[in-house]
């Protein structure tokens, strides 16, 4: 091999080097599913990707930082966007005043307890009963003192609200926090495909 073929060898295997840093770092990544709180949307260990460009939208899933446990990144779906006004009553959700079908949590919500939907929810892998949510609005979330999602902030929840520790409790995420917007799923490949927002 001559000295030149070589030294462009080197510097293609460099430049698709720096590609691939590149895609894997500011256009898209995969991420592994930690936990149970996105069910059934997502289950735990399965891998996705996630876009690492854009503002998310309202019912897209999203990594971000766990401002609780540094170190630790939590999956969860944007339920609030700047301006909306959220809250929760008799197992609904309202955005902006409108009921929103929530259409990923309906294999979840078979889950009820029959004689009181409100009250509990079987998780579909141990069968273990948790307590639901209460009705809420923004303004009865500590750390947040609105009627409507602030500029720059979104308001988030996990698909499996009964074991979810999201916006409930650790209040609004930055926008500019948020490390990706998850797309699809890559495995097991028995549940590849993309992921519908809604």
């Amino acid at each position: 091999m001559k000295k030149n073929e070589l030294l462009g060898n080197i510097i293609w295997f460099i430049g698709m080097l720096a590609i691939l840093f590149a895609v894997r770092h500011f256009v898209i990544s995969p991420i592994q599913v930690s936990g149970d709180s996105m069910l059934p949307t997502l289950e735990n260990k399965e891998r996705i990707m996630q876009l690492k460009f854009g503002e998310p939208k309202r019912f897209e899933i999203v990594t971000f930082p766990a401002p609780d446990q540094p170190g630790k990144s939590y999956i969860k779906r944007v339920i609030g966007v700047p301006g909306d006004e959220i809250s929760f009553k008799k197992d609904q959700l309202y955005v902006n005043g409108e009921l929103v079908n929530e259409k990923y949590i309906e294999e979840a919500k078979k889950g009820y307890d029959d004689t009181n939907p409100y009250t509990s929810y079987k998780k579909p892998i141990d069968e273990t009963t948790y307590e639901l949510e209460t009705d809420f609005s923004l303004q009865d979330i500590i750390g947040i003192e609105t009627t409507v999602v602030p500029e720059g902030k979104v308001f988030v929840l996990g698909d499996n609200r009964p074991i979810s520790k999201d916006s409930r409790y650790i209040g609004l995420i930055d926008i500019k926090d948020i490390s990706g917007r998850v797309k699809f799923i890559f495995w097991p490949l028995n549940r590849f495909g993309l992921i519908e927002n809604n």
